[in-house]
């Protein structure tokens, strides 16, 4: 006999009452959490150790490799970005899902992390369990038209992970608004910094790493990057790096990219293309760094001007606001951080969400 959920009484908090039996359905690109890279496998796992924390009953369907202490699915023993043969990526996404799907009677909520496609769109309203989604990127007009032919009934809840994305989910079921969350007690300062600056981020023509160097050029900065090298890396930005004033340093583990954030003035993030949310800034304020950063997406929503760095509308301005960045606190650029993304404020956030949704399904409603 499936088990419901116990539902906070009226007028205490679902997030302190609410038992749920939850899966949590990760990306199978690799494992949870990261060896390296990957901010929404992060994001997963520190979902999951905080669910735990509080008593839930948690199955996280990932691969064999993940390391986690909730009960584990794994579909495929390593991810597809490590083994050539799991091709198409997206029917292992989708193989991945409906292992979890199968067992939906064993679950109050399933929740998918999509880094790209909501392939649980599929399943809403074909199990009683509510499938939740949260997509991990910034979609265009016409993607979320197609993903509303599957979700006009509001049947397929989703929980977007910045105000600015969430105004792009127009016309979906968007049951909450939650943003990351960062390991604080990882992400810590490291004494004072160099006078270095750094940029971490995905090599693409969007990332606005050529921007990053610009800026690093005309204040007289050495700059340092991270992140794994790519054809875009190669053929435009290698030509750049000259190893002394703009430094390749590859992509890093955990303990390397904090000792990196942590032992810089600053982050630099010139984002040319809107994102859904942007996971190295609070990184770095968790270190003391503090951002400066161009105005698009939800940069606003996750900079504090003035505190835990500054948001400029063109790289003319940030060059010249540049020294305004650096002369911040960083003892409160920290604090900040931790008042705004630790984890138990994210993880309270899902469950609110989750008892919601589960309450709705539970009365019929959407």
């Amino acid at each position: 006999m499936t088990r419901t959920a116990t539902l906070a009484p009226a007028g205490r908090s679902g997030a302190e009452s609410t038992h749920l039996r939850i899966a949590l359905v990760g990306p199978v690109a690799q494992s949870i959490p990261p060896a390296r890279s990957g901010s929404v496998e992060s994001h997963t796992a520190l979902l999951v150790d905080g669910l735990l924390a509080r008593g839930h009953d948690v199955t996280l369907f990932a691969t064999g490799s993940s390391v986690t202490a909730a009960r584990l699915h794994a579909t495929f023993a390593r991810g597809y970005h490590d083994d050539a043969d799991l091709w198409p990526w997206e029917l292992c996404e989708l193989l991945n899902l409906s292992a979890a799907v199968q067992r939906a009677a064993d679950f109050d909520v399933i929740h998918y992390q999509a880094e790209y496609a909501p392939v649980s769109l599929a399943f809403a309203g074909v199990v009683p369990t509510p499938v939740v989604t949260t997509v991990h990127h910034a979609p265009a007009a016409t993607e979320v038209a197609l993903w509303s032919r599957a979700s006009s009934s509001g049947e397929a809840p989703f929980i977007a992970v910045s105000e600015a994305q969430a105004r792009r989910l127009d016309g979906l079921n968007v049951v909450a608004t939650i943003h990351h969350a960062v390991q604080v007690a990882t992400l810590v300062p490291r004494g004072e910094p160099s006078d270095q600056l750094v940029f971490l981020g995905r090599f693409t023509e969007g990332k606005g790493v050529l921007q990053a160097i610009e800026v690093a050029r005309r204040t007289g900065h050495r700059l340092v990057l991270a992140a794994a090298a790519n054809e875009y890396f190669a053929q435009v930005v290698a030509p750049l790096v000259d190893g002394n004033h703009v430094v390749y340093a590859g992509e890093l583990g955990l303990d390397d990219k904090v000792e990196l954030l942590a032992t810089s003035r600053a982050l630099l993030y010139p984002v040319q293309l809107a994102e859904s949310f942007g996971l190295v800034m609070p990184e770095a304020m968790a270190c003391g760094t503090p951002v400066a950063a161009l105005r698009g997406g939800p940069v606003d929503e996750v900079v504090d001007d003035g505190v835990t760095g500054a948001v400029f509308d063109t790289v003319d301005d940030l060059v010249d606001g540049l020294p305004r960045v650096l002369a911040l606190d960083r003892a409160r650029v920290r604090a900040r951080a931790v008042e705004r993304f630790g984890p138990d404020r994210m993880v309270d956030a899902h469950l609110r969400a989750y008892a919601g949704v589960v309450a709705a399904a539970r009365t019929g409603g959407h």
